[in-house]
């Protein structure tokens, strides 16, 4: 690791379990190689099977440009050894404006990568020590707490708006979501914000706050 990595690493730790952890990785493996987008990802494995009092998606993409949505080249990692628990990836991108990652910078990232897999692991470990507990008794998958938590509540959403909180869920992005859905990418986000303003929430880690509640939770909220 070079020097200019040192001073990175500590702003990196101070973020871990905080809102700023996304920036600062991204930021940190900035000082190895230029990169214009970061995203993180870790889903539970297998996710339909996850134990509702232990698991979370974690899903972000930081720009260095914001509103930039157009990448051409892309270096994807995954851990060495996978996790039982989890399925976890990084990927950097390029936009059309930079040069493509050449053979050098790839391995340059790739020898880092345990480095940087650790770090998300401490990020993940802190976010799951905040989640609400539940029941470990109710092991039922996120698709059927997300139908027994729009039940609880009385609320209806369309078959489009279920299915993209489903696949929000699971970790997909937008993209993703239009080409499984066979829809464009700003519908899908049209379905994503009727949803959000129908169940009261902001984003994924809200709604899976939301569907975790439990019925004291509800009935305070009336």
């Amino acid at each position: 690791m070079t020097r200019t990595l040192f001073p990175q690493i500590g702003k990196v730790i101070a973020s871990i379990g905080t809102r700023h952890f996304s920036n600062m990785f991204h930021e940190l493996i900035n000082t190895q190689l230029a990169v214009d987008a970061t995203h993180l990802y870790l889903l539970p494995r297998p996710w339909k099977s996850a134990s509702a009092s232990n698991s979370f998606v974690f899903n972000e993409t930081v720009t260095s440009q914001p509103g930039a949505t157009l990448f051409t080249d892309s270096i994807r990692l995954h851990p060495a050894q996978e996790s039982a628990d989890y399925c976890c990836k990084i990927t950097v991108f390029r936009s059309p404006s930079s040069p493509v990652f050449s053979d050098n910078e790839r391995r340059q990232l790739k020898d880092l990568s345990p480095f940087l897999f650790s770090i998300v692991k401490k990020h993940v470990d802190a976010l799951q020590m905040a989640l609400p507990k539940v029941d470990s008794k109710k092991s039922e998958s996120l698709e059927d707490r997300f139908h027994e938590r729009l039940r609880e509540t009385g609320l209806k959403l369309s078959e489009r708006e279920t299915q993209v909180c489903l696949g929000l869920l699971a970790g997909h992005t937008a993209i993703e979501q239009a080409r499984r859905l066979t829809l464009k990418v700003n519908t899908v986000g049209s379905y994503q914000r009727r949803a959000a303003v129908k169940l009261g929430i902001s984003g994924r880690h809200s709604l899976m706050r939301w569907m975790y509640a439990s019925s004291g939770d509800i009935a305070l909220a009336n």
